[in-house]
């Protein structure tokens, strides 16, 4: 199972670790296109500090965030998994779950980057603030810049097993499953029952939670019907869509009664 998260916008402290080692990160197909961003998005806030405001969208209040980018070759690291908070990533709590499960979470997740492309948990990276819907000057969007190489990438390591997609849709625009693997991908949303909205708050909770209860049951469906089963089972109210032809991922609703 691979399952694909967003990141979160918060993000804790870089820490004492050693600096960024680029060539380190999981996902090596990736590399060249994550210096790429890496050179211009250091450049960038070691420059002209408004204007890196401008472009990375940023409020006079977070003009620390320029400073913090412009030091990411020799900033601490710290694994994805700890750099990443924020409610999602809070429900999943990583920190706390065993070692079988902290095993299948290293296996497993993908954290989706404007920056990095996409990492997994246990890779060593800096603090940063990059989303995926920033328009650099030279590169520009990247959204559009990682696609190729997220396409020549993402296959393979999705593998023959099922992909489970909680990404929002500005990461979800970074690489679309196509094909074979597209049919064994679930895309997850979490509705408020009786309205049946998306709130996001608890959207991004609930998505943190189902991850949690997956790694600690040590669930492996092995596609989307059989990871409809496996979340009932486990106590969700689960809606599937089966795709209307072949080559396109199920929809998956989970319904939740309280907002929290």
């Amino acid at each position: 199972m691979l399952v694909l998260l967003p990141p979160s916008e918060g993000k804790a402290s870089s820490g004492r670790g050693a600096p960024l080692k680029p060539e380190a990160l999981s996902l090596p197909g990736l590399t060249a296109a994550r210096e790429a961003v890496l050179t211009e998005l250091v450049e960038l806030c070691a420059g002209d500090e408004d204007k890196a405001r401008e472009v990375l969208g940023l409020s006079e209040g977070l003009r620390g965030e320029v400073a913090k980018n412009a030091e990411l070759r020799t900033a601490g690291t710290r694994p994805a998994g700890e750099i990443y908070t924020g409610v999602l990533y809070d429900a999943l709590g990583l920190v706390s779950l065993d070692a079988s499960a902290k095993r299948r979470a290293a296996r497993s997740l993908l954290v989706f980057s404007g920056l990095w492309g996409a990492v997994r948990v246990t890779d060593r990276i800096p603090s940063y603030r990059c989303s995926m819907g920033v328009k650099l000057p030279g590169l520009g969007a990247l959204g559009a810049h990682w696609r190729a190489p997220m396409a020549s990438v993402l296959p393979e390591v999705a593998g023959d097993g099922l992909v489970l997609d909680l990404r929002s849709a500005a990461y979800a625009a970074a690489w679309k499953p196509k094909g074979e693997v597209a049919g064994r991908t679930a895309s997850v949303r979490v509705l408020h029952a009786p309205t049946r909205k998306v709130v996001s708050h608890f959207n991004k909770a609930t998505k943190g939670r189902i991850v949690r209860s997956l790694l600690t049951a040590g669930a492996a469906p092995k596609g989307p019907a059989e990871l409809v089963e496996v979340l009932r089972d486990l106590g969700y109210v689960v809606e599937e869509t089966a795709p209307a032809k072949a080559g396109q991922p199920w929809s998956l609703d989970v319904l939740v009664t309280e907002v929290h």
